[in-house]
């Protein structure tokens, strides 16, 4: 009976890998995110070691995410007009030319740190397009809608499985064939999420949304996130935690290097520990089976992800960093998945794309800043007290999240009623 019972719950928290398109993109991207992962420790240790500034690691992390927070929102708007499929083929297929490009730089031994700002400003690009239109691309891949929860948790699993297996292969190829050769396998893998692409049979759709200009368009994604209250208090918590928790990232080769005195190695045990937290943090959420309480992880997840990461910096040992860098993963995987599904549950279809634009602007277009803030403080006032710094803030807004839930749930309950998700109560 125990076996029968863990088998059904493993089919429940796999359930979305029935529908045979989000199968292939599944497995697709399984392979490229590695990649992926494996090319952005390699870039941020290349930078430190050509620099051995701290400046310099954030400013290469603006570069690739600040085009998000300028151009997302067009992207949101083009998402909702055009076939989100063929234009996930062309942004794939961008960034694996600029995967090749930094690995030939690389590989040959002219590559200069102005290279590697202007490749990543491209790929800022590239990806402030890829992002809206993958995570709007997701509910076409599913026959049943209601496993759209699921999907998202199992994205953010493969994300973060891959965060656990890229960077602990990167520390072992930088250190013995240095960082080219990742940055070659990146532009090889996305061989794999092209091919699942091309293999899907996605039905034609018409897209009903009027033509209206650029502008137009713009104005009402925008007002449509202003005025929704359960939207707008979930996109600010989120860029909250994005502009000041997640640029601990950049500066992880600080603490590899400088104070936990390691190497290449360091650093990827370190990025694979957070991806382990982000993998228990994914699963947790693939097998609930309701949106209903998202809002309270919310709120929880991210004065966890602060507390994580204030321990973390205070950290000099490195045992006790992993386990911080473990609690930081699941903290961000719960508050960033949990937002993610939300968002998409109560969204309305026309302005699913802008929305999702909104969401990339929260989730990635604030981390530049914050990148740069952050290694700009840090050759200031040194990594560690930084990180405390930003963690604190961060658990202030949880505090702030929290005390809106009332009023979140206020304004969400009748459209739960309406889907279904919630019974409707009759009135006097």
């Amino acid at each position: 009976m125990a076996n029968i019972g863990r088998s059904q719950q493993i089919t429940s928290i796999l359930r979305s890998l029935q529908h045979r398109n989000f199968r292939l993109f599944f497995s697709g991207q399984a392979v490229s995110l590695i990649g992926t992962w494996m090319q952005q420790i390699a870039m941020s240790w290349l930078v430190y070691r050509l620099t051995d500034s701290p400046f310099l690691l954030g400013l290469v992390g603006f570069s690739s995410q600040i085009p998000t927070f300028v151009f997302a929102p067009i992207a949101g708007v083009y998402a909702d007009r055009l076939n989100r499929y063929h234009l996930l083929i062309a942004t794939q297929t961008l960034a694996m030319v600029q995967a090749f490009s930094l690995a030939f730089l690389t590989l040959t031994g002219v590559v200069q740190v102005w290279h590697i700002i202007a490749l990543s400003l491209f790929l800022g690009f590239v990806y402030s397009m890829d992002i809206p239109v993958r995570q709007s691309f997701v509910i076409e891949m599913l026959d049943r809608k209601e496993d759209l929860g699921n999907a998202i948790a199992l994205n953010s699993f493969l994300f973060n499985g891959a965060r656990l297996i890229g960077p602990s292969v990167a520390g072992v190829m930088i250190a013995f064939t240095g960082e080219g050769i990742c940055f070659l396998l990146n532009g090889v893998s996305f061989f794999a999420i092209i091919l699942a692409l091309l293999a899907m049979r996605i039905p034609k759709k018409e897209i009903s949304i009027r033509h209206t200009h650029l502008k137009e368009g713009l104005t009402e994604g925008y007002r449509y996130v202003r005025d929704f209250v359960p939207i707008r208090y979930i996109l600010l918590q989120l860029a909250l935690i994005s502009f000041m928790g997640m640029p601990y990232a950049v500066l992880l080769p600080v603490f590899a290097r400088d104070i936990l005195l390691g190497g290449p190695h360091t650093l990827g045990f370190l990025m694979g520990a957070s991806g382990m937290g982000a993998i228990a943090g994914a699963l947790f959420l693939a097998s609930r089976r309701t949106v209903l309480g998202l809002g309270r992880w919310i709120a929880l997840t991210s004065a966890v992800f602060g507390a994580g990461i204030i321990a973390f910096a205070l950290s000099k040992v490195f045992l006790f960093s992993v386990v911080m860098m473990f609690v930081t993963g699941f903290g961000m995987m719960v508050q960033m998945a949990s937002s993610n599904t939300i968002l998409q549950t109560i969204v309305d279809e026309e302005k699913r794309g802008r929305v999702m634009s909104f969401f990339a602007i929260a989730f990635m277009g604030m981390a530049p800043f914050g990148s740069l803030f952050a290694g700009a403080l840090a050759s200031v006032i040194g990594a560690p007290v930084t990180i405390v710094i930003t963690g604190a803030c961060c658990m202030i807004g949880a505090i702030m999240f929290y005390r809106r839930l009332p009023e979140i749930r206020r304004h969400i309950r009748p459209v739960y009623q309406k889907m279904g998700i919630l019974p409707q109560v009759p009135t006097a």
